[in-house]
């Protein structure tokens, strides 16, 4: 009689329990795309860029050999890789300790223990008063398992699994910065040594100046105005040397640190490289939805989302009763060799049913702050898809724009060295005084100078855009 209520009980428990289950917990919060965002960009009319699906390697598109080993070092010895790997090691192992609670948990136990009780409430006691020793031996094995009726498992499990997709997107933002910063590190140190042969060729052109004035003025042909005017000019562009070799020594070191080396290791390569990374093709970008796709900190935000909606779950299954069913078998003797006798056979089973009902208040608080947690997360989701889209567009617009700034630039150069060599014949001539020469030469330095730096701001655009559009975390591809 006691056993049929007992299973009375137990069905009509995990009847309303199963009933229970299907209200448990919110589904989780719909992380959707703007619909403007998954269509073509507004930058991607330029002729500089393409509508092609963008590529994961990017840094091929330059063709160059010493920018591929750079940046397949910098893969395999990066030690902030090697930290996002190793973090993505734990939360692995994370997930596999949550999917332990699906199984159920045992327990083997082996005592042996020799005790005396208290003559005072020993029943039984020797001839000098005292109460007797007694050995005793225990051996047993205890498993129990929890019955997920209300998910609270299978949402721990599911929050696991989205933190580890976290951590893996967490992984690829990593690739994606250490590619991106590698060959920007690669570029100013190119660039940087670019512009330092401007400025030599340069200088080399306005010492011959210098020269001759003061050969001029040695002749009784040229005046101390001359001599001073060329002589400044000289010292403002050699002022300009330790600026940008100081440019390049940070390039160089950054490079080293981005490649797993010490500064004192640094790409010599780099180091003679006298020009930055060129394309020879417009960029391939895609749209929208596959930018969306593959922006690992957008899977990061929403797995995060996935994550948070799942803990939501697991505080609203906290409201209702836990149920394990569990049992044990063992032997316990006062002799090891009697264990294996029948009559010290020992076990139990049964259900089990837990239930913090006097603490729901407590339980509701943690389903309000978890909710909160939620809703965070999609916004988070939210605005990281709003920041993917914005710098796209921004390092399409700023690398069009550059490339008109740098063509304007091209016919400035081009217009400056022209207008210094007729100075110069025109002076040769009698024609102009030497002061129109020194401004044409002026002219001609800063237009040379600003060329080659807007030719450094073009590569640190594309590598920008490259970056926008999360290639790199996919390296071998």
């Amino acid at each position: 009689m006691t056993r049929t209520k007992t299973l009375s009980f137990l069905t009509v428990a995990a009847s309303g329990a199963l009933l229970a289950a299907c209200a448990v917990g919110p589904q989780a919060p719909a992380a959707d795309l703007p619909v403007a965002g998954t269509g073509a960009f507004v930058g991607s009319a330029s002729t500089t860029v393409s509508t092609a699906q963008a590529r994961d390697d990017w840094w091929r598109l330059y063709d160059d050999p010493t920018l591929d080993g750079l940046i397949r070092q910098a893969f395999a010895e990066n030690n902030e890789l090697e930290a996002a790997f190793a973090n993505l090691r734990a939360v692995r192992a994370s997930l596999s300790e949550a999917r332990v609670g699906r199984f159920p948990t045992t327990t083997t136990s082996a005592q042996a223990q020799r005790s005396r009780a208290s003559a005072a409430t020993s029943s039984v006691l020797e001839a000098d008063g005292k109460a007797p020793e007694i050995d005793t031996y225990d051996v047993g094995l205890s498993a129990s398992y929890e019955v997920d009726l209300f998910g609270r498992v299978e949402s721990t499990i599911r929050a696991a699994r989205a933190d580890a997709r976290a951590a893996e997107a967490a992984l690829a933002t990593v690739q994606v910065s250490v590619a991106a910063e590698t060959a920007r590190a690669y570029a100013d140190a190119c660039s940087a040594n670019a512009q330092i042969a401007v400025a030599e060729r340069t200088l080399g052109l306005q010492r011959n100046t210098a020269q001759l004035t003061q050969t001029l003025l040695d002749g009784g042909a040229g005046t101390g105005l001359d001599v001073a005017s060329a002589r400044a000019a000289l010292a403002q562009t050699a002022a300009t040397l330790p600026t940008l070799r100081a440019s390049r020594n940070e390039a160089l070191y950054r490079l080293a640190t981005l490649t797993g080396v010490t500064p004192a290791e640094a790409s010599q390569a780099a180091a003679a490289c006298v020009r930055p990374p060129q394309l020879s093709q417009p960029i391939p970008v895609g749209d929208g939805a596959a930018l969306l796709a593959r922006r690992p900190d957008v899977r990061q935000a929403e797995a995060n989302l996935a994550a948070a909606a799942a803990r939501v779950n697991v505080a609203t299954a906290n409201l209702y009763p836990q149920i394990s069913l569990g049992g044990s078998l063992g032997s316990t003797a006062q002799d090891s060799g009697e264990l294996g006798d029948d009559q010290n056979f020992r076990f139990s089973f049964g259900p089990l049913i837990s239930w913090s009902f006097p603490n729901v208040f407590a339980a509701r608080a943690q389903i309000k702050a978890a909710d909160a947690r939620s809703d965070a997360a999609l916004a988070t989701f939210d605005q990281t898809v709003l920041t993917a889209l914005q710098e796209t567009e921004t390092a399409l617009s700023n690398y069009a724009n550059e490339l008109d700034r740098r063509a304007a630039l091209t016919e400035a150069r081009d217009q400056a060295a022209r207008a210094a060599n007729l100075s110069r014949q025109r002076f040769n001539a009698g024609a102009d005084s030497f002061l129109l020469v020194l401004d044409a030469e002026r002219t001609q330095a800063a237009a040379d100078a600003a060329l080659a730096q807007s030719d450094a701001l073009v590569t640190t655009y594309q590598i920008a855009l490259f970056r926008a559009l999360a290639g790199g975390w996919q390296a071998d591809s």
